[in-house]
């Protein structure tokens, strides 16, 4: 991950923007207490079984089907069993699911240890062992853009899918834009990570949608206070654009992102003045209704894993943050893979299996 410059004195972003903690928060330590102080006070024991939760449920509770979860298990190769730095041992499967459960909703690691039987601490160190082993494994999903559903033909299909929505374009394929992930206000860099426009602090990320409704690409994360263009520079996203397949006239497919962004041949982005034809504006409403698929990528990563929308609870010293996002990107392209998506639906374009978006 880029060394961002503002934190270069500090060793490097991903120790304060991913995270490199190995605890989660500060209910390790009160928990630790608690045992300190009241000895008599122990979490109920009992082996979790994914077979004694039902389909309806296990859609509540890891956003996934029971037989999708064993299906999540084996494309991302999780083992059989999974170790923690103490020694705690668990399934591969409950690991997952106290990962998926974590991030689907703003829960506490109390409030899941009657789930799985567990105290917050064994929870603490399961979570953050999967979470990187995920993140280490396969960021490439959302750093490359060399996947086999980024093909001629599938970028041929995405740009016609684009094309039939309305856009006057014939080559855009996908869509590009930079989010901010609000977070506490941290005790420390408080203005590298602030962001005037939003009035928040958090982290960024620029982002690559296509209209299989898939995050093909994700860069970050980065300081709240960066603009979209110097991501994008920093990214070297343009270079990965100018390596793709191109159109059978030779012209090169494009991503369509908003005025933030420069134009380029492989780069496309509205008019801009303060005194447009009325062509130019017609060409600007036609493609911001079809860019506005890009938002809806973005609405369900944080409905689906709600924890990364909460802010209160997402603190930049004490918690992987930006691994946080990233892994729960990879679980929302999972989730688009079995279920489809709003995007999908909208452009009418199948998402791949899911793995085949694997590479498997």
């Amino acid at each position: 991950m880029t060394v961002c410059s503002c934190f270069a004195e500090q060793d490097t972003t991903s120790l304060l923007l991913l995270g490199a903690v190995e605890d989660d928060d500060e209910l390790i330590l009160l928990a630790a207490l608690r045992s300190a102080c009241h000895p008599g006070i122990r979490v109920p024991r009992f082996r979790f079984t994914l077979d004694s939760v039902s389909n309806d449920d296990c859609l509540h509770l890891f956003r996934f089907r029971r037989r999708d979860i064993s299906r999540l298990k084996t494309v991302l190769n999780i083992p059989d069993a999974v170790t923690g730095s103490n020694g705690t041992v668990a399934s591969g499967t409950e690991s997952l699911c106290m990962l998926l459960r974590r991030l689907a909703y703003p829960n506490r690691l109390k409030d899941i240890s009657g789930i799985f039987g567990r105290s917050t601490e064994e929870l603490s160190i399961l979570i953050n062992v999967l979470l990187n082993y995920i993140y280490e494994k396969f960021q490439f999903l959302l750093s490359d853009l060399g996947h086999k559903w980024l093909d001629q033909a599938h970028l041929q299909e995405y740009a016609a899918a684009v094309h039939r929505r309305g856009a006057p374009l014939q080559n855009v394929f996908g869509f590009i834009d930079g989010t901010l992930r609000a977070m506490c206000r941290p005790s420390s860099n408080q203005r590298q990570v602030y962001n005037g426009h939003k009035r928040e602090h958090g982290i960024k990320f620029q982002s690559v949608v296509t209209p299989n409704g898939l995050v093909a690409n994700m860069f970050g994360p980065f300081e709240g206070r960066r603009h979209d263009a110097a991501l994008l520079s920093d990214s070297g996203l343009l270079t990965k654009l100018d390596a793709l397949p191109r159109l059978v006239n030779g012209n090169a497919f494009a991503l369509y992102g908003d005025p933030a962004y420069p134009l380029r041949s492989q780069l496309l982005c509205p008019f801009r003045g303060a005194v447009l034809t009325a062509e130019q504006e017609q060409f600007n409403k036609s493609m911001s209704s079809v860019r506005e698929s890009v938002e809806w990528v973005f609405g369900k990563i944080i409905t689906n894993f709600a924890f990364l929308d909460f802010k209160k609870n997402l603190k930049l010293l004490l918690q992987p943050v930006g691994k946080y996002y990233l892994v729960g990107t990879i679980f929302t392209n999972c989730h688009t893979c079995l279920y489809g998506s709003q995007t999908s639906d909208y452009f009418n374009v199948q998402p791949p299996q899911l793995e085949d978006y694997f590479g498997n």
